[in-house]
């Protein structure tokens, strides 16, 4: 065996090196976005993703073993979730003036998140399973996982999907809005921590401040919601 393929069985064996390769990739990918003009359709976890999944693919490496030495940064998902509230706090006093407005905006954002997923795939002739794992999908990863599991779906097909919507919330949300016309930082942040939680949040933090307190909030009522009233209507509809 040669020196380079002891030194990567080595690397590829330590946790550090896949802590390293993640946060590596991501600072590629916040390089691209930034040098792009901070574009919505280069977000940097898209980016970072696909350099992980082209690593991992072309080293052979299992996902068990990536994540073992990246799950340091899975933990920090909590405090960092948990500092959205610094934001929010500062926007608080137009928080309580439009608590109706929000209330009302995250239910109905919520709700018809779920179900236009759940009729698309039965439109297109999909299980019961496959309803159940895509219900969810505009809720924060963890969350949705927990759903899911409770109610018989699919947790991986889930974790796909969030991702998923999160990205392509965060890219195609902000041209969509321009294009309907809504200019409130506020209602843009509660459209996109409705439809793409926690990377839509991340995504208006950078941009606006309002944008990014009202996305977090939004982003946690909405999983508050979905967590509580999805297995009911499940359950009571089936």
């Amino acid at each position: 065996m040669s020196d380079f393929e002891s030194l990567w069985v080595y690397l590829s064996a330590s946790p550090l090196f896949h802590l390293t390769l993640t946060l590596i990739a991501y600072q590629i990918g916040l390089y691209l976005y930034t040098k792009a003009g901070m574009t919505p359709l280069l977000n940097p976890v898209l980016l970072a993703i696909i350099i992980v999944v082209a690593v991992l693919y072309v080293s052979g490496t299992p996902y068990q073993a990536y994540f073992d030495g990246a799950k340091f940064v899975h933990f920090l998902l909590g405090p960092a979730t948990v500092a959205l509230a610094i934001p929010l706090y500062r926007q608080f006093d137009k928080v309580r003036r439009s608590a109706v407005a929000i209330l009302v905006s995250v239910l109905s954002g919520s709700f018809v998140a779920a179900s236009s997923a759940v009729l698309i795939a039965w439109a297109l002739g999909g299980s019961e399973q496959s309803f159940l794992s895509l219900a969810p999908k505009s809720v924060t990863a963890p969350v949705a996982m927990g759903i899911t599991r409770e109610l018989g779906g699919l947790p991986s097909l889930t974790a796909v999907l969030v991702i998923s919507t999160g990205i392509l919330g965060a890219a195609l949300g902000p041209y969509l809005l321009t294009l309907i016309g809504v200019k409130s930082w506020a209602a843009r942040g509660l459209a996109i921590g409705t439809a793409s939680h926690g990377i839509g949040t991340a995504r208006k933090i950078q941009v606006n401040e309002e944008a990014g307190a009202f996305s977090g909030l939004a982003m946690g009522l909405n999983a508050l919601a979905t967590a509580i009233l999805l297995p009911l209507i499940w359950f009571w509809l089936f």
